[in-house]
């Protein structure tokens, strides 16, 4: 569909004056603004980050190996999950992560590691399975002491019982370790 010239000039105008009342700044300004203000908001002083993540007052932070005590060992597990919590840091703050003892430092240990059914069908078959990952964890924080805690993390995933624990166990460890790392994080750093 073609538009006289007119028209179209005049509709452009329009649309101009309308953006110049919502964006008042215009030119090198607005950019100064912009990227002033994604400076605040992405913790370009160390404080917030758009996680939430509070570290005010911290430089670094340290991930012990979390030890597998539960009664069935998941090879590969206490890995994951040390090295899920040491991404997690890495990736919604700007602390360091050191070796030895950080400013806050992550410890624990795997306590569960079980299926169990979860409801039962009208044969007394197991219909469904609740797969459950227990984390225990001790956060020390030595600039607040007041922050420090030691408390089990525990998530779960549930899944058909058709389903042998071995065709389903990789994909749900996967998803109940993104979920306790998330709780942990959120524990130590995003005080809501």
């Amino acid at each position: 569909m073609a538009y006289p010239n007119g028209l179209f000039t005049e509709k452009l105008r329009s649309m101009k004056l309308k953006c110049d009342n919502i964006f008042p700044i215009s030119g090198k300004r607005s950019l100064i603004v912009f990227f002033g203000i994604i400076f605040i908001i992405s913790g370009g002083c160390g404080i917030y980050s758009f996680s939430g993540a509070t570290t005010e007052g911290l430089n670094s932070v340290s991930v012990q190996y979390f030890q597998n005590r539960a009664s069935l060992v998941q090879p590969g597990l206490s890995q994951g999950i040390t090295d899920a919590l040491i991404d997690k840091c890495k990736a919604q703050t700007s602390l360091k992560i050191v070796n030895g003892l950080g400013d806050v430092n992550f410890e624990g240990e795997i306590t569960d590691y079980n299926t169990r059914p979860l409801t039962v069908s009208a044969d007394a078959q197991a219909a469904m399975n609740r797969f459950t990952i227990t984390v225990k964890v001790k956060f020390t924080n030595s600039v607040n002491p007041d922050q420090s805690f030691e408390q089990p993390f525990s998530r779960y995933e549930d899944y058909n019982s058709s389903y042998d624990l071995s065709q389903v166990e990789a994909d749900l460890a996967k998803k109940i370790v993104e979920l306790i790392v998330e709780d942990i994080f959120n524990r130590a750093f995003v005080n809501w």
